[in-house]
């Protein structure tokens, strides 16, 4: 058993919790929630030893083993098998096959287990990160945020391999119907205080918000009386005969004090702004095919036909396409083969992970809002922050200093501001916390367009999607039905079993060290070869951004010329116009630039492993 006692924390004079405490049983299933910046994750980190209370203590039974994913990559062996058995423990360091079920479990095919862990993307380097904490199987394990680095398949893998863990868990995550499912117990930070429940979620905020009315229908009830009592006081002070009811009036108002009055939490609390669309059909997506390597294509022959109330959900595997697909129905890139169909009228918004990049640093919050539309004035623009929960001198904040949560609330408000018919949403609760999710259940529930979403949360899924676009090992396919019904129909069976991000030759892993001079010059040829596909997506960008700059540039040269005839002839209203169109092409330059620095920065970081192991093999070659 853990017990926390008379635990206090604070920073920067923002006191998270005060004086709290609670105990952890033994094989408790523990769901942790609280909003965010109220101190989940550092109640973790205080339980690893990471972060210091400010006052407080944490008792530990003896030889105790606490299990924390960490974000930091550190790999010291040469396949990613053997990377995840540096968690098994004394006894089973020989145990590959309980690694290899673990790895297999998180979406490593037996492939991709021979290959050297720096192969790998980010996302699925935390997830080593994280299949070596569950093979070493702590006494506590502690999971803050897993499902925002897992897939679909993983998330489902992952909910009913915890729902069998043998010790103790303390698990944070938004996703309300992955905690509920898996969780015997609810922890919430609250009013900066903590609360212990058995039971999931819905118990929890149900128990929490009845005993709030009680307290404030009390605290009311308490206010009338004392202002009777202190009416009746006043009144009959001076009456001899009701000395001993005054006396007795006074001595109870003494004794009992005042309840205060609960602050009101702030909540997000918001609606998209719907643009009226009279027909029928949105978009229509025919025999469409998009891959970055011609002969591999993420998908082929996908035909979507999208109607004016639908509500479609893409899923699927990380890498499969998902996103890709979203930027190509927002026309950010263009189809390899068929065409997307906008009907005329349809006005679309997008939300995208990585677009917290395109803010401004130098603006506020509300400068941010109010300059994404031209309806937008001073008070709808501070309206909208409060509901993003910038209120006040909140919303004067730089971008600069926000988190990246704060930021993708600062994008999802941009996006509210915006009157549109469509929306296109990308993974848009990952930086949310639990009721945020809930107010964006809400809002997209009551949206009078039509929602096409990326989500691997299934309370969503449940909850939204009516039509799937499905992302498995073979491609696309567009499902018509709901969720339910697709699991019912079809499942995930086919994907787990063809787990994997991509198929490899098991030679490649064959350590450099054992290795001819022939095979390090083949070996070379196919890493060199790996870079290219691996990068090409990255290359690609920067090919259209470098055309982008100089179609401007050769735009500015034919400006500058009518400029100088437009001078010549003295006519100021052109002279006026060509004016405002130049400095428009000069800052577009500039901001071309500058996404080209960005990603040339993006190819550099996504060759280094590359590179390394070509360094690596030059060196065995010599």
């Amino acid at each position: 058993m853990i017990s926390v006692e008379n635990l206090s924390k604070s920073f920067g004079g923002n006191l998270l919790f005060e004086r709290i405490g609670f105990k952890i049983n033994s094989r408790e299933r523990i769901g942790l929630v609280g909003r965010n910046g109220h101190g989940k994750t550092t109640l973790l980190r205080i339980l690893t030893g990471d972060e210091r209370p400010d006052d407080g203590q944490i008792s530990f039974p003896k030889h105790y083993r606490i299990g924390y994913v960490r974000q930091n990559i550190n790999f010291q062996k040469e396949t990613v098998l053997e990377e995840c058995m540096t968690g098994l423990v004394e006894s089973e360091k020989d145990h590959d096959w309980k690694a290899e079920k673990i790895l297999a479990g998180l979406g490593f095919s037996e492939t991709d287990m021979q290959k050297h862990p720096d192969f790998f993307s980010g996302g699925y380097q935390v997830r080593l990160n994280l299949a070596k904490v569950l093979v070493s199987e702590p006494d506590l394990l502690l999971l803050d945020e897993p499902t925002n680095y897992l897939d679909i398949t993983s998330i489902r893998w992952i909910k009913k391999f915890l729902c069998n863990w043998p010790h103790e868990l303390l698990l944070v995550t938004h996703d309300r119907g992955f905690m509920d499912q898996v969780v015997t117990h609810t922890i919430g930070i609250h009013r900066k205080k903590i609360r212990k429940m058995k039971g999931d979620t819905e118990k929890f905020y149900s128990q929490l918000a009845q005993e709030e009315e009680i307290y404030e229908k009390t605290r009311l009830n308490d206010e009338k009386r004392h202002k009777e009592m202190e009416l009746f006081i006043s009144r009959f002070r001076a009456k001899a005969r009701l000395a001993n009811m005054v006396q007795s009036r006074i001595k109870t108002l003494s004794k009992q004090g005042e309840k205060e009055k609960l602050e009101k939490i702030k909540i997000l609390d918001f609606s998209f702004k719907s643009k009226e669309y009279r027909g029928k059909t949105l978009m229509q997506c025919r025999n469409l095919a998009f891959g970055y390597d011609t002969d591999k294509p993420l998908f082929d022959g996908l035909n979507i036909h999208i109607e004016s109330r639908d509500r479609i959900c893409i899923v699927g595997k990380n890498g499969k396409g998902k996103t890709t697909l979203l930027r190509l129905l927002s026309k950010n890139i263009s189809p390899m083969k068929g065409e997307v169909v906008y009907n005329p009228g349809v006005e679309f918004g997008l939300f995208e992970q990585t677009n917290i990049s395109s803010l401004d640093d130098s603006k506020t919050v509300a400068e941010e809002i109010l300059y994404t539309h031209p309806g937008v004035d001073q008070q709808i623009a501070r309206n909208i922050s409060g509901a993003m929960m910038f209120q006040g001198d909140e919303a004067l904040k730089k971008i600069s200093v926000l988190s990246g949560g704060e930021k993708s609330r600062v994008m999802l408000g941009k996006l509210l501001v915006t009157p549109v018919n469509l929306l296109l949403l990308d993974e848009p609760t990952n930086h949310l916390d639990m009721e945020s999710c809930d107010a964006l259940l809400a809002a997209i529930d009551s949206f009078q367009g039509a929602v096409i979403m990326v989500t691997h949360n299934e309370m969503f899924l449940h909850a939204l999607a009516e039509k799937l676009i499905v992302f498995q090992q073979d491609g696309a396919l567009f499902f018509d039905g709901t969720y339910q019904e697709f699991l019912e129909k079809r499942g995930w069976a086919d994907e787990m079993e063809n787990a994997g991000i991509s198929s490899g030759n098991d030679a490649e892993n064959i350590p450099a060290e054992r290795l001819t001079k022939k095979e390090i010059r083949r070996r070379r040829s196919e890493i060199i070869q790996k870079r290219a596909i691996h990068t090409k997506p990255i290359e690609k960008q920067i090919q259209w951004v470098e055309n982008q700059i100089e179609q401007n540039e050769k735009e500015l040269e034919q400006h500058n010329h009518w400029m100088q005839e437009a001078s010549q002839a003295g006519d100021g209203g052109k002279i006026a116009s060509i004016s405002k169109q130049i400095h428009l092409l000069h800052s577009e330059i500039d901001r071309l630039f500058d996404e080209l620095e960005k990603l040339t920065e993006q190819l550099e970081e996504e060759n280094s492993p590359f590179n390394q192991e070509l360094e690596r093999l030059d060196q065995m070659e010599i």
